[in-house]
């Protein structure tokens, strides 16, 4: 059982259902009163020397604030984060939502805390994009209602930004992407470690075993609990756990053990 299957264990019943409805809505009004006194930004922002000055509401109130003072395309910012949303919670149940939204707060209000400066609402929606992205990065949307196109391509693209930073930036601006989109990398960062190395385990085996010269009888993969391989179910895949051993996905130690 993983850290955050204990804590939705404990926490799950303060979880917000519809949080990020809730994050739409306010949006909204912020950018209704801001376009009637511009005036209302300027209190509502993520500013390290105000909050030290005591206005802590600061380190709440500046997700209400769109990234955008077009009206025009706060029309298209409301409704793809509100979908955005709608899609991690019905994937990952109220509770994950929740934690990472939370997270990527936390992380962002460290980096204008320590640094100065933070990447703030913007960041904070690009990890809900990257998350969707992530988990189904063949889905097609309508980009502006018009254009088709895959969701890991739009990805890709909303990442020259921040890529470019990480690579030619000062240290301290590396330090607020990495923090600002550390909610992502925590919970995605340690499966795609875990893809990485089975997918080194799966070529050293393979090395090994056009090295042995194997007969033609015996399998590269074999499931350490029902004996499947690749000749007798060659629709399955196959990892090697934790333990060293492997299996077919259906009998992967974490899925066995409800982790």
């Amino acid at each position: 059982m993983t850290i955050l299957d204990r804590l939705e264990r404990a926490l799950a019943r303060f979880a917000i259902p519809g949080l990020i409805r809730y994050v739409v809505a306010l949006n909204a009004l912020v950018f209704v009163l801001v376009t009637l006194n511009e005036g209302y930004a300027s209190v509502l922002t993520l500013d390290r020397a105000e909050i030290l000055q005591g206005e802590v509401w600061r380190l709440v109130s500046w997700i209400f604030l769109p990234e955008t003072d077009s009206l025009f395309w706060i029309f298209f910012y409301l409704l793809f984060t509100w979908w955005l949303g709608e899609t991690l919670e019905q994937s990952w149940g109220t509770f994950r939502l929740n934690a990472y939204y939370f997270l990527g707060m936390i992380l962002c209000v460290g980096s204008a805390l320590i640094f100065g400066a933070s990447g703030g609402n913007m960041f904070l929606t690009l990890s809900l994009f990257l998350a969707v992205a992530t988990l189904a990065p063949n889905y097609e949307i309508l980009l502006f209602f018009i254009l088709p196109v895959k969701l890991k391509w739009v990805a890709l693209f909303s990442l020259i930004l921040p890529v470019g930073v990480l690579l030619f930036g000062a240290l301290s601006e590396k330090m607020i992407i990495a923090m600002c989109l550390g909610n992502y990398l925590l919970f995605f960062g340690p499966a795609f470690v875990r893809s990485l190395l089975d997918k080194r385990e799966v070529r050293v085996r393979k090395a090994r075993f056009e090295e042995a010269s194997l007969p033609a009888s015996e399998t590269l993969h074999r499931c350490e609990i029902c004996g499947a391989n690749e000749v007798t179910e060659p629709e399955s895949e196959f990892r090697v756990a934790a333990d060293g051993k492997e299996y077919c996905t259906l009998h992967l130690p974490s899925r066995t053990q409800g982790g």
